[in-house]
């Protein structure tokens, strides 16, 4: 007994010391990250006015889905347009890099399309995960009622037979 007993601490010892570390490198490791979304931030003019176009577009865009939550064929639809948008995100990043003069101060328009990933596919994805969200809702309401018609339907024939 006295050797499962010592096996047991030696077991929650080493839990103890994992968990330790995992939380001090939790602990620095989200610092690093913190202070890249603070430079990246601090790095966009967010008074260009194609930029406050693009938020106006996304918060309109968000609008127009959750006041149409009860059409799913036009949900579907703004589902698709989405993320067709962000299928389309490369060839916009390249179209946007070679032609970043024309609308704005600077170029933000990187080979690996980071900018473009945060400040249109991000809301964009956003948008399609609250459609799909809402799609499921939509979906699990009409099988219940379903079932329960099902349900009404089965028992009024059992009625019937007994008639």
């Amino acid at each position: 007994m006295e050797e499962l007993r010592s096996a047991a601490e030696a077991h929650m010892d080493q839990v103890a010391d994992l968990v330790q570390k995992l939380s001090a490198e939790l602990r620095t490791g989200l610092r690093p990250a913190f202070d890249n979304f603070i430079g990246f931030f601090h790095a966009i003019d967010w008074k260009e006015p194609w930029l406050m176009g693009l938020m106006a577009f996304h918060f309109v865009l968000l609008l127009v889905a959750i006041s149409s939550r009860k059409n799913l064929n036009f949900q579907m639809y703004l589902f698709l347009l989405a993320l067709a948008g962000v299928y389309f995100a490369e060839n916009l990043n390249r179209v946007l890099g070679s032609n970043w003069k024309r609308f704005a101060t600077q170029n933000y328009f990187d080979p690996h399309g980071i900018f473009l990933s945060a400040l249109w596919s991000g809301p964009l994805l956003f948008i399609a995960i609250i459609i799909l969200v809402n799609t499921l809702f939509s979906l699990c309401s009409l099988i219940v009622r379903w079932k329960k018609a099902e349900l009404r339907h089965r028992a009024r024939i059992s009625r019937n037979k007994e008639d």
